[in-house]
């Protein structure tokens, strides 16, 4: 057993018997992980390839830097090919195992895999037909919802994967919002018939070790732009009720975790955009919903972020905001060394007093906690 992997062996279970908060307070472990180490698990980034070769930067992000997840996919953007990382049923199991061999500290190997138009294990790779949220909300039969769920999570746990970035929990309040309603990524308009669906999608994956993302906070329904191409401003079309179903699933007392949105809601911060923002993913999001699962930024590659802010700016105000894991998709632009690009730039941060260590320990535990629970660790 590694050093690394004996650590998490060890220091979860105290973690998981120490109220969180309090055991934050204290972070240095003697011997533990450096400060590099811990940061290199905030990160999940995106890679090309079918199979870990060793000339592959993601063998060196993994080998070298810690590194703390993987998201894969089947289509490449910035080449336009269906060339990436999903050919096969058993491809795709021999790269997320040599890719859990090769990591000292277990990964988190994620997949958006919602059903319908984004389903990145499509029937033309051999994988099971899926459907979308909105025909299940619109059938709304939740026997019908598990069956989907269920044999879903069933290929997501054999295929190695123990995230997925689904249930989509944003509600349709603009059936024509490109990137969610157009292309039927809601369940519905009304909150409780999403909070319904979306819990069902939950046991299926908590029922496999599969942790379920729920997304995008704080609401990204009501959006008429798309922030993978630009800025999505929901200042005059977000509604409160678009909390209801994050209230309800945290009140229902499930594990899941919450991807951020890259939306403009001056209602909720007049400056920044949700990723970016305090006062909506810790104000909000943690303290008035409660939620303290862990936090995934959307993909900060996206344009909503990349073109309006600088790598270092969204970086910091994205950990100070409390999301815990960085996510670097390398789809809409491909950066080979955005990994040791992002941990110069944390540890500088760090070093600066513009990110405070507590910061990263809070993150870093909470990904550790996370992983245990998955059972992760040997």
């Amino acid at each position: 057993m590694s050093y690394k992997r004996t650590l998490i062996f060890f220091v979860l279970p105290f973690l998981l018997t120490t109220p969180f908060w309090s055991s934050c307070q204290s972070t240095d472990v003697p011997n533990g992980p450096s400060l590099e180490e811990k940061v290199g698990q905030l990160l999940m980034i995106g890679f090309r390839g079918y199979q870990l070769a060793d000339t592959s930067h993601i063998h060196r992000d993994i080998a070298q830097y810690n590194l703390g997840g993987v998201i894969l996919f089947d289509f490449d953007v910035p080449t336009g090919r269906p060339v990436r990382n999903i050919e096969s049923s058993n491809q795709v199991k021999s790269l997320n195992a040599s890719l859990q061999e090769l990591a000292d500290t277990p990964l988190l190997i994620a997949v958006d895999q919602e059903g319908g138009r984004v389903a990145r294990l499509k029937p033309t790779r051999g994988f099971p037909e899926t459907v979308s949220a909105e025909f299940l909300g619109e059938l709304d039969k939740p026997d019908t919802t598990r069956m989907y769920a269920k044999e879903q999570t069933e290929l997501l746990n054999d295929l190695g994967f123990n995230i997925n970035f689904a249930p989509v929990v944003d509600l349709n309040i603009n059936p024509d919002n490109p990137v969610i309603g157009s292309i039927q990524r809601s369940y519905g308009a009304d909150p409780a018939l999403v909070t319904k669906h979306a819990s069902v999608v939950i046991e299926e994956h908590q029922q496999r070790n599969i942790l379920p993302v729920i997304k995008h906070f704080p609401g990204h329904g009501s959006a008429w732009n798309d922030s993978h191409v630009g800025m999505a401003d929901v200042t005059s079309t977000w509604v409160d009720k678009e909390l209801e179903p994050y209230k309800s699933l945290t009140e229902a007392g499930y594990h899941f975790g919450v991807m951020t949105a890259h939306v403009l809601n001056r209602a909720l911060d007049e400056e920044l955009p949700a990723t970016l923002s305090h006062t909506i993913q810790t104000g909000l999001l943690r303290n008035s919903i409660g939620f303290n699962g862990i936090l995934f930024s959307d993909d900060m590659q996206m344009e909503a972020i990349r073109s309006y802010y600088g790598l270092e700016f969204s970086i910091e105000h994205a950990l100070n905001a409390g999301v815990d894991m960085l996510v670097f998709g390398n789809n809409s632009v491909y950066q080979p060394d955005i990994v040791p690009d992002a941990i110069n730039i944390i540890l500088k941060l760090v070093e600066n007093g513009s990110v405070s260590e507590q910061r990263i320990n809070e993150a870093y535990r909470r990904i550790l906690e996370t992983k245990r629970m998955l059972d992760l660790t040997d």
